[in-house]
């Protein structure tokens, strides 16, 4: 494993090559159990992990219950990453209704630091950009967060080129997170340029496309009512040959390294600059200690070739519903 630390944005944030997603310790994937997700995020430290990823989104506060007592006895020699945007009153509308009202911001951030058992959280992303609140308004408000001490760092979620460089004007931004994986690479052709242009690190979620880069897949009928997965177009049939079909030509080329292909597709992600670290998402320790060693994985040339070549434009199948794409 690398303790190499990586540079994310120009105000001093800076984080372990790979991260941790906990996302599905409480929700999207099926049950859980907070026993195993606190072991997991506990191994993960051990193991150099340094960036920890929540959300006010992750069971209303119950990922961040969670994230904040299993990092207790480590909390100040790591990165507490959550995020506000979504209004959760109406359990009709979740993961849908947004509110990015500066009250609101400020309502949601007490409740994580409350969550989390914190004083300070150290990157407060805005999870989905609202239509009906100025970005200036939103970045204003978390620059007097800052100010207050209550955040060390402003990152946006599922942001498009515009909406940066609005919001870097007003409070410089550090990190961006966004869906991007050897499935997903809509953000190279406009977002990344932004970012490097502006000097502002990037945050991939989903890197192992939700878990189809695991290669541990099944058709979408087969998973249960409440896992996301039973609805993502990349599980549908035709796509989900077509996929799993992808999936197994990557394999054969990690095979070649003798690495797995979750390391295959992370050491991709790392290739593509030295500000990009990924948050892989993982209930297993054995999973965890495989993606973290892929930080030690550097791919060839002729090996990245080969890659893009297969997945030149990512998946098949969109990532979401329409209703639930970021628009640009």
């Amino acid at each position: 494993m690398t303790t190499d630390q990586r540079k994310l944005g120009g105000q001093g944030l800076t984080a372990a090559p790979i991260g941790l997603g906990t996302m599905g310790m409480t929700i999207a994937y099926g049950p859980s159990d907070e026993a195993e997700g606190a072991a997991t995020i506990r191994r993960a430290y051990e193991l150099g992990v340094t960036m920890f990823d929540t959300a006010e989104l992750y069971g209303g506060g119950e990922g961040e219950r969670l994230l904040g007592r299993a990092v207790r006895g480590f909390r100040d020699e790591i990165v507490l990453a959550t995020k506000f945007g979504f209004d959760l009153s109406d359990p009709a509308k979740f993961g849908v209704a947004l509110d990015s009202r500066p009250e609101h911001i400020r309502a949601v951030t007490e409740n994580s630091l409350r969550y989390l058992g914190t004083d300070h959280i150290d990157v407060l992303y805005q999870h989905r950009v609202d239509p009906d609140v100025g970005i200036e308004d939103v970045a204003g408000t978390v620059a007097e967060l800052i100010a207050e001490g209550k955040v060390r760092y402003f990152g946006l979620s599922e942001a498009g080129p515009d909406i940066i460089r609005r919001a870097h004007a007003v409070q410089p931004v550090s990190v961006l997170q966004t869906e991007y994986s050897l499935f997903e690479r809509e953000v190279e052709p406009a977002v990344l340029p932004v970012l490097r242009e502006l000097g502002i690190g990037f945050v991939p979620y989903s890197p192992l496309g939700r878990g189809f880069l695991t290669g541990d897949v099944k058709p979408a009928a087969e998973y249960a009512e409440d896992d996301m997965r039973r609805w993502d177009e990349r599980w549908q049939p035709g796509n989900f040959e077509r996929n799993l079909a992808a999936v197994h030509e990557l394999r054969e080329i990690a095979a070649g390294r003798g690495i797995e292909v979750t390391q295959l597709a992370l050491a991709w992600l790392l290739a593509q600059g030295d500000d990009i670290v990924p948050i892989p998402g993982t209930r297993s320790p054995q999973r965890l200690e495989e993606n973290v060693a892929a930080a030690g994985v550097t791919l060839t040339a002729d090996e990245l070739r080969r890659i893009d070549e297969l997945l030149p434009h990512g998946a098949a199948g969109a990532r979401y519903p329409e209703v639930m794409l970021p628009t640009w």
